[in-house]
């Protein structure tokens, strides 16, 4: 078996509801995680509560088709 090549060190923390912020490698900011559009509506967060902010799944797929 090879050994790891990588490693991410990733932090997480919750800021408010849906709302989190990820410390990436690289980045010198933070990247802010919510919801927007029907996956708000999907978990019920009304519009006027917190500013829209792109999912997690949203990075995923951003990251695949990259």
């Amino acid at each position: 078996m090879s050994s790891v090549v990588y490693r991410s060190q990733v932090r997480i923390e919750r800021v408010k509801g849906p709302i989190r912020r990820a410390y990436l490698p690289a980045e010198t900011e933070p990247v802010t995680f919510g919801v927007h559009g029907a996956v708000a509506e999907h978990y019920k967060v009304p519009p006027d509560v917190l500013e829209p902010h792109a999912t997690t799944l949203d990075y995923i797929v951003a990251a695949a088709g990259g």
